[in-house]
């Protein structure tokens, strides 16, 4: 997702909205037609403490220079400063990147997952990407571009710690049709063509992806990087939340 105009930045004016205690559910809108209300922006701003177990075990494995692709309003980078670490956070919305900046990051840049090539070769020695922030790569040639461009700006023994959602665990059959659409148009049946919208602001269209464990372990195939774990969220066989742990191939 390319970073937002401030005047269609209709993510960032929710996380700005919650900062300053005022309605914050958006709608997110698929291509389809397919309306959903969001819970509100809550999530972007928990603490620790009320993280759900998957992502406490997950965010063990982060270490060193980090780098928080789509940081939000930075309750991971947060939580990474004060663990010591060094982390820098990215989120395509320049109002995100604010609320993070008051909230007391350190290092918050607006920038889109697709520049991160300006990052010096082994800039970082993890990746974090919480939140169904694997979605973030779009698409399948868009993901292994990106993971190429991974490996070249994180250590020889990176990590990326991504969270994603297997789209055929649902029920609703709304979703499987869009999967067969998806299918017919060439695309991965997980891929979501969204945007989002709240009061008066509404983001571009964009591509967003979910992907089941083996549809991921295909996307990393060939890339230099592999699984080195699974970790479920409570529920997954209802809501398909996991996040894996990937590694660089021979370390």
């Amino acid at each position: 997702m390319k970073r937002i105009n401030a005047n269609m930045d209709a993510h960032g004016q929710v996380i700005l909205s919650y900062f300053k205690k005022l309605h914050s559910f958006d709608v997110v809108e698929r291509d389809d037609g397919y309306i959903n209300i969001d819970a509100g922006a809550d999530m972007y701003f928990s603490e620790y403490q009320n993280w759900r177990n998957h992502e406490k075990e997950a965010i063990k494995y982060a270490k060193g220079r980090c780098l928080d692709i789509g940081c939000g309003a930075g309750r991971v980078l947060l939580y990474l400063q004060r663990r010591g670490l060094k982390p820098t956070g990215i989120d395509s919305s320049p109002i995100a990147v604010k609320v993070c900046r008051l909230r007391g990051a350190k290092d918050a840049r607006a920038m889109a997952i697709e520049d991160i090539g300006k990052f010096s070769k082994g800039s970082f020695n993890s990746i974090i990407m919480f939140g169904n922030n694997f979605g973030l790569f779009g698409s399948r040639s868009k993901a292994k571009r990106l993971l190429n461009t991974l490996r070249d700006i994180t250590s020889e023994d990176a990590v990326i710690i991504a969270e994603s959602r297997d789209p055929y665990l649902t029920d609703n059959p709304i979703h499987f049709k869009y999967h067969q659409r998806n299918r017919k148009l060439g695309r991965m049946p997980g891929q979501l063509r969204i945007r989002i919208r709240f009061q008066q602001y509404a983001t571009g269209w964009y591509d967003y992806l979910y992907v089941s464990k083996r549809e991921m372990e295909n996307l990393l195939s060939r890339s230099g990087w592999e699984i080195e774990r699974f970790i479920d969220a409570e529920g997954y066989n209802k809501n398909g939340e996991f996040i894996a742990i990937i590694k660089k191939k021979g370390k």
